[in-house]
């Protein structure tokens, strides 16, 4: 006999086999119980979750001579006509192949003829948001009278295309993913079941890896199987097959970005791409580490959600306590927005390389998560009393490190950090918004805004220094102070009165400061 997938053997053949959609199996069974079977049922939900499968189980539950429970016997010639596939009372069609008015035609055609054997003629319709608008409308008389012996049962995975007409003439069923633990627990018994030795470890990846979804399970683990035929099945031969990293490779990538070492992660990269491993899924799957590593971190009654073992759940915690909620989801951010670029490039190492780069230099980004990580990144520093390392050997000179901190040398060799500028909430918001400011006005007037820096004065004054006498003169005109008032006062929300000055000639310069370098990660202290 020809080799049958795993998938198509072990196919449920009655309800007590169905798994994971013990809302839908109870309802059935009862409905059949108490003969109150319905004329039309809408079965929707996404692949690889029973939908035909109960679709078939039911049209032999409700033609079944000794039912048992509402479920089919298998063991009566009406079950074994439909396990065989001979059977003139169950009617397949796909929609996907006959979506047109003609075909609808043939099936009103056919249900005027009562069934030949049992009691009622099911048509199951797979697909059937397929179907035309012409072969919608056709259907819409049968399904809403059919006769006494006629049931429809109608599959799909695009609901939303289903017009609302047909749906209201059906009883809608919507299938839920399977759980991660019931895939498992299934793919368990049908390896015992099939003499196939594998780990726990092994049949719990490729259970996440179906995503829900029992006929992609078992696909995969034929797959597996067929690779490592006669041998033990075990989690490094799954990533193999798979092209998927395992997760201490993870936890290693995680430590070298946590540690900016851009060539560590490089080098971890390029260890992963000579092993053919698929960098699509080596972004997912790294998302999911990270989306892991963020349940632990925030609350233990979330570990539930988690799908790991105990001991990969102690790891986690270690890796997740010496890392900030706020730079765990700027990750999360970064690699789900690259999940999306990756799967449709030919530059895949490219794209990923850039991403990991950028995780590991926040200052190359000028959103709120980049800020909140360097300033968690300058508060560990602070917090270990980091030196920072002179630059020149004369006294009085600055230095500073990769992260923009810079320092003052003072006479006797040591770097002495300089006090840092406290900001108010009001000039917190212009700084925040100096980008969307300078974009309001004219080219010309934001061009002569490059090298201002700004202080605040009393009465919602804001005090603008500028760069040199001729950016002081133009800001002096009325009318060009006037746009400027007007541009920043609608960002703000709020009315704001310029002053302009030179800064060359301002007494207290260091009370000023550089919106533009601000908003890239200089370090202030914002008042409450």
């Amino acid at each position: 006999m020809a080799y049958q997938a795993l998938y198509r053997k072990w196919r449920p053949s009655n309800f007590d086999e169905v798994r994971g959609q013990d809302h839908i199996v109870t309802t059935l069974k009862n409905q059949i119980e108490m003969n109150r079977i319905g004329h039309a049922y809408l079965f929707c939900g996404t692949r690889g979750t029973g939908k035909t499968s109960i679709a078939k189980i039911f049209a032999k539950a409700v033609n079944c001579e000794h039912p048992v429970n509402g479920s089919p016997c298998n063991e009566c010639a009406m079950c074994r006509a439909v396990n065989e596939q001979r059977s003139m009372n169950v009617i397949e069609i796909d929609a996907a192949s006959n979506n047109g008015v003609d075909n609808i035609r043939e099936i009103r055609e056919e249900v005027a003829y009562s069934p030949s054997e049992g009691k009622y003629k099911v048509y199951i319709i797979d697909e059937v948001h397929m179907l035309s608008i012409g072969a919608f409308n056709a259907l819409l008389k049968t399904l809403e009278e059919p006769p006494s012996y006629v049931i429809f049962i109608l599959a799909t995975t695009e609901a939303h295309k289903i017009p609302i007409t047909i749906l209201s003439r059906c009883q809608r069923y919507d299938f839920r993913r399977i759980s991660t633990g019931t895939i498992a627990g299934r793919l368990r018994e049908l390896a015992d079941a099939e003499g196939i030795d594998a780990e726990d470890a092994a049949l719990a990846y490729v259970a996440r890896m179906a995503d829900g979804s029992m006929r992609d399970a078992l696909s995969l683990l034929d797959q597996c199987n067929a690779f490592y035929i006669g041998q033990k099945l075990k989690y490094e031969n799954v990533l193999d097959v798979l092209g998927a990293v395992d997760t201490s490779v993870f936890g290693s990538l995680l430590k070298s970005i946590c540690s900016q070492d851009v060539s560590g992660v490089i080098h971890l990269i390029d260890e992963i791409v000579m092993q053919g491993r698929d960098l699509t899924q080596f972004v997912v799957d790294f998302t999911w580490y990270l989306r892991n590593l963020l349940m632990v971190q925030s609350s233990g009654d979330l570990t539930d959600l988690v799908e790991a073992s105990a001991e990969q759940l102690e790891v986690m915690r270690q890796e997740a306590s010496g890392i900030d909620a706020s730079v765990l989801m700027r990750y999360i951010r970064i690699f789900s927005d690259l999940s999306g670029q990756v799967r449709y490039s030919t530059q895949k190492r490219v794209l990923v390389e850039v991403a990991l780069i950028k995780l590991c230099h926040p200052a190359m980004e000028r959103n709120l998560d980049a800020v909140l990580n360097r300033l968690a990144i300058l508060e560990q520093k602070v917090a270990k009393g980091v030196v920072v390392p002179s630059q020149s050997s004369g006294g009085g000179a600055a230095g500073g490190d990769a992260d923009g901190i810079s320092g003052l040398q003072s006479g006797n060799g040591v770097q002495v950090q300089p006090e840092q500028k406290a900001v108010s909430e009001d000039l917190r918001m212009i700084i925040d918004r100096w980008k969307q400011v300078t974009g309001d006005l004219t080219p010309s007037m934001a061009v002569m805004l490059r090298g201002a820096a700004i202080s605040e004065g009393p009465d919602n004054q804001l005090i603008i220094a500028l760069a040199d006498d001729m950016r002081y003169g133009y800001f002096a005109e009325e009318s060009h102070r006037q746009a400027l008032e007007n541009a920043l006062s609608e960002r703000v929300g709020k009315l704001v009165k310029v002053n302009a000055v030179p800064l060359n000639k301002t007494e207290n310069a260091s009370q000023f400061i550089d919106p533009v370098q601000a908003f890239q990660g200089i370090d202030i202290v914002y008042e409450d």
